[in-house]
């Protein structure tokens, strides 16, 4: 059975591991870097990991982190105010358990923990032939509002980055 919850900052260790174990292929922009201050965004308090957890096994097996937009990517300023949104980060989920929509609902979680706050819009990229992201994004109801050429990031296919939208309905 799978469980799933917010993670606990002593389990951060944990969670980089599955990350840099599980994350890393083609169409993933990992770095030390970025990780580490993701990671430290948590810690702080502005950002959250939802995790899923095997358990019976009593082990993590796929994490997703929603990012307050005040501490979100510069750039994404571009597409809406930094105050009105949040972003999601990392998504992982451990090749064992792939196939399961664990990645979607861990999506769903953090937009559920999202509407709890004063936004208007989560969002997320994914490389733009990223097919198995693209699936779990949709799922989950985000749409595409923009692709461009992004080759510090993308390294392999077209090299784009498409950015994803959930636009939160107002109350």
């Amino acid at each position: 059975m799978i469980v799933y919850r917010q993670a606990a900052v002593a389990e951060l260790s944990a969670l980089k591991t599955l990350l840099w174990d599980q994350g890393p292929n083609e169409w993933n922009y990992l770095t030390e870097e970025g990780v580490e201050a993701e990671f430290k965004l948590i810690e702080e308090g502005s950002a959250i990991a939802m995790v899923a957890e095997d358990a019976d096994n009593k082990q993590i097996i796929g994490f997703a982190v929603l990012i307050d937009g005040s501490v979100s990517p510069a750039y994404l300023a571009q597409y809406f105010d930094l105050h009105s949104l949040c972003f999601i980060g990392d998504v992982v989920v451990s090749q064992v358990y792939s196939g399961q929509d664990i990645a979607t609902k861990l999506l769903e979680l953090c937009l559920e923990q999202a509407k709890k706050k004063p936004v208007q819009v989560v969002l997320i990229e994914r490389h733009e032939e990223n097919l198995a992201s693209a699936g779990m994004m949709r799922k989950a109801g985000f749409q595409v509002i923009d692709t461009f050429y992004d080759p510090e990031k993308r390294s392999s296919g077209s090299r784009k980055t498409a950015i994803l939208a959930y636009k939160i309905a107002s109350v």
